[in-house]
């Protein structure tokens, strides 16, 4: 998989490029100064096969935590299907200090700060894509991307170099993009989940298209 990108694919713990989210995370350390309340840097191995991405760290979640997906629902689903598949091991218990182990799967964010009310803006997912796309050339196994959400759907599409219009976010779908397998499902957040949008089973069955592609089933 040749992947040409150049550039770090981790923004810096002090990184001010989008106004509101710097101002943003400004407020929460005065109001939370244990919190990590910095950029939320991807979790997982270099050598990765599976490169899943969400839309951004939840304010009680990664943005408390300081790894994604963790502290909030989303990461149970997400995790919990990850362990059940054998892609990760050890016990997720919310705490960064959990000792669990992500095997061959890699997870990060299309926007690495929290957003307020957890809805980026345009300029502050295109000013974060460069992470993103220096994130997929940093890994050199990479096979497959799982976009969690349209707007991780879309800026992942993007990052590789595709078109929109050539690519529609829908769960369950399968895209090739400038070389790479990318495949879609709705974000596993609380909200999905409650009102029946996505379930356990929709969500399980795109991990396990995922498998059956890489040869894992």
């Amino acid at each position: 998989m040749s992947h040409t990108a150049t550039g770090q694919p981790e923004p810096p713990s002090d990184c001010r490029a989008c106004p509101r989210l710097a101002a943003y995370l400004d407020e929460l350390r005065a109001k939370e100064p244990a919190w990590h309340n910095a950029p939320v840097g991807s979790f997982g191995p270099e050598d990765a096969e599976l490169l899943i991405v969400g839309l951004a760290p939840g304010v009680t979640g990664a943005n408390r935590t300081g790894r994604p997906f963790t502290g909030d629902f989303a990461g149970d689903l997400l995790y919990g299907t990850l362990i059940k598949f054998g892609w990760a091991k050890g016990a997720y218990k919310a705490d960064p200090n959990d000792g669990l182990q992500l095997t061959g799967a890699m997870i990060t964010n299309a926007v690495r700060c929290v957003p307020p009310e957890n809805k980026p803006v345009g300029a502050e997912i295109n000013e974060c894509r460069k992470y993103l796309t220096a994130r997929i050339a940093a890994l050199p196994r990479l096979c497959a991307i799982l976009a969690l959400g349209k707007i991780a759907h879309d800026s992942t599409v993007r990052a590789l170099g595709g078109k929109l219009k050539d690519h529609k976010f829908a769960h369950g779908a399968m895209h090739e993009v400038g070389g790479t397998t990318l495949f879609d499902s709705y974000h596993c957040s609380r909200y999905n989940t409650n009102t029946g949008r996505l379930t356990t089973e929709m969500f399980e069955d795109v991990f396990g298209k995922i498998a059956r592609y890489l040869g894992r089933a």
